[in-house]
């Protein structure tokens, strides 16, 4: 899943989708969410001798429509242990800014096509991921998600739902 989204990103910037900034915002938000996936997921790998079906791989093309279209990375929200020191952390190295937010919650952006959103928690790891979806409706999403034997879940106009790694992915219509 990490090397479809690391692609994704990479085709965003090389069509003028993103600038030089998100692009490193969003890699950085990646590879953040890789290390806290792996070490969230660590002692939870399946057995090596039981076979599961593999998703297609890059490049290789699924046999059926995709239930959405994404048109772009909205956000990634980590949690963080210390959010003053992330703060600072993003803001020197990334040049985000602070758009709003308070001691619990802090959305950091450089302008308005993507931010990092960290929360105030116990353990760093992933909280979820966004992407942006064309015509999104919430009650179609969630129809269409369940459909696909997915397990949707939504507050208010935004929803969720596991990845294969059971990391969460929200969608959205911005």
């Amino acid at each position: 899943m990490q090397s479809i989204l690391f692609d994704k990103i990479v085709d965003e910037f090389e069509q003028g989708r993103l600038s030089r900034r998100q692009l490193v915002a969003a890699l950085v938000g990646l590879g953040a969410a890789a290390v806290a996936g792996k070490e969230a997921i660590g002692a939870q790998q399946p057995a090596a001798d039981s076979a599961q079906p593999e998703e297609p791989r890059t490049g290789q093309q699924a046999t059926q429509e995709p239930t959405f279209e994404a048109t772009g990375l909205d956000h990634i929200a980590l949690d963080v242990t210390d959010i003053d020191r992330s703060r600072d952390f993003y803001m020197k190295h990334l040049g985000l800014r602070v758009v709003r937010g308070d001691d619990r919650a802090l959305f950091l952006g450089a302008d308005r096509d993507f931010f990092l959103t960290l929360f105030q928690a116990e353990r760093p790891r992933m909280h979820h991921y966004c992407y942006s979806i064309r015509e999104f409706n919430a009650d179609d999403a969630v129809q269409k998600l369940g459909d696909a034997g997915l397990r949707p879940r939504r507050t208010g106009n935004r929803v969720y739902f596991p990845d294969p790694d059971d990391l969460t992915v929200q969608i959205t219509g911005r």
